[in-house]
């Protein structure tokens, strides 16, 4: 399996341009996202509405993030230092709507890259509508600031939001890897499903160093649709792709995290876990992180995935105590790399210290054995009847055994070919049961279905 050649380009431009390099590109990038000398946000501002005096404020369709039952996120790029904003409401005319600026409470965010704006106090299984906002900023200095204009999207979207009375309908994508004529199929495919969430189920990224290229991902992709998300909602379980590179190292400044009061000090750094209750179907996403030991030389001891993964056990015990999730129906977890793997073969991600085994024929985790030691012993105990994952670009379906209660299907690949080709996994509850089919986006067939009944609770 040529897992990695469709990056080989990506990965040799970043080891030619070098650390230092890759430093300065990231400084620049995030300048003004994290500026604190005056002089230098000044001349972002001024540089800012001189380049976009002509253009356009609003830069991309909203996007969806991180749906749950009484909040979610909108995000959207912008072009010039702004202050974004969404009108939401639960009138199609938005005469009720409320305004919710960017930001958090003390200040709002002004950015030149991207507006976030995470909208709370929203009641489950409710039709919501809004519409985006941004106001123009010029910024000189403390006392200097100003409105210099306003731009609104004419359009009025909507979306619902999760809870036990919503839609049980879902999508998997994963390991799309900025391969925009796979993507295209895949999410117009998506679309003709018209899910109630989609779980972009890993390796968005390839190695993202700027954050122009990780907007370029998700909230402007090269492909048609380019309000792919705007409607239907996204939840985001990471790859091992989506942490390299220095833009990476801060995906939250493009897919945002919950909000601090959704989120449990412990916790404070688990924002890609989710456990959300759609209709008859709890979906608990877990991050599996880096397919490398911590201690592999090749990336000096700046990864720390380890004790990530440990941390995500006491998050999934009390998650699966919860009461929407406990009583439903249907549990399904998500995570990328698999937690299985029956081959010999097949590195299980732990051989310390750099992955290397001759009896294995990948230096990188093709599953992830510490995870599955982890976290599989809570799935099992709630009756978790299946695990989605992704990684290996080929799919495949692993049926229970006498050890292992649950089903686990792995996603397949971005290519366009017979062995790697996308998959769009659908889950519905109909007809009393969960129906999964696998749909081939390269043949637009069905590849695969299987069938689950209600756990056991």
């Amino acid at each position: 399996m040529k897992r990695r050649e469709f990056i080989k380009d990506s990965a040799m431009l970043v080891a030619a341009a070098g650390a230092g390099n890759a430093l300065k590109a990231a400084d620049r990038s995030f300048a003004s996202l994290s500026m604190t000398e005056e002089g230098k946000t000044a001349q972002a501002s001024h540089d800012s509405e001189m380049a976009a005096d002509d253009g356009k404020l609003i830069t991309s369709a909203p996007m969806l993030q991180n749906y749950a039952e009484d909040s979610i996120g909108v995000a959207f790029a912008v072009g010039a230092l702004a202050n974004g904003y969404v009108l939401v409401g639960e009138k199609p005319d938005l005469s009720d709507a409320r305004k919710i600026k960017c930001g958090g409470y003390r200040l709002t965010e002004i950015s030149d890259k991207v507006s976030q704006i995470r909208v709370t106090g929203l009641k489950p299984s409710t039709k919501y509508y809004y519409r985006i906002g941004a106001d123009r900023i010029h910024y000189g200095s403390g006392y200097d600031m100003k409105i210099l204009g306003n731009e609104e999207d004419p359009r009025t979207y909507s979306f619902t939001t999760a809870g036990k009375d919503s839609k049980a309908h879902f999508c998997v994508i994963n390991d799309t890897h900025v391969h925009w004529p796979g993507l295209e199929k895949t999410i117009a495919k998506v679309n003709s499903l018209a899910p109630s969430c989609v779980i972009w189920n890993g390796d968005a990224s390839n190695t993202q160093e700027t954050i122009e290229s990780q907007i370029e991902i998700f909230l402007d992709p090269k492909i048609s649709t380019k309000d792919y998300a705007s409607e239907i909602p996204y939840l985001f379980s990471p790859g091992n792709h989506d942490s390299r590179g220095m833009a990476n190292r801060h995906l939250e400044r493009v897919w945002m995290y919950r909000q601090p009061e959704e989120r449990s000090p412990r916790d404070w750094d688990l924002g890609r876990n989710f456990a959300v209750r759609m209709g008859d179907i709890a979906l608990i996403g877990l991050d599996t992180a880096e397919d490398k030991m911590d201690t592999n030389p090749i990336f000096a001891g700046l990864f720390n995935s380890d004790a990530y993964r440990r941390a995500q056990v006491a998050w999934l015990r009390d998650a699966l105590k919860r009461k929407e999730i406990a009583k439903a129906p249907y549990l399904v977890a998500f995570c990328h790399i698999p937690l299985f793997d029956s081959r010999p073969t097949s590195n299980p991600g732990d051989v310390a210290p750099d992955d290397k085994d001759p009896k294995y024929t990948h230096d990188f985790a093709i599953w992830q054995r510490t995870c599955a030691e982890l976290w599989t012993p809570l799935l099992e105990k709630a009756h978790c009847q299946l695990i989605i994952t992704a990684h290996e670009h080929t799919y495949r379906r692993d049926d229970p055994t006498s050890g292992r209660s649950w089903t686990q299907l792995v996603g397949g690949g971005p290519k366009l070919d017979e062995v790697h080709f996308p998959t769009v996994i659908e889950g519905k509850v109909e007809g009393g049961k969960l129906n999964i089919t696998v749909h081939n986006v390269l043949t637009g067939q069905v590849q695969d279905q299987v069938s689950f009944a209600p756990r056991k609770r």
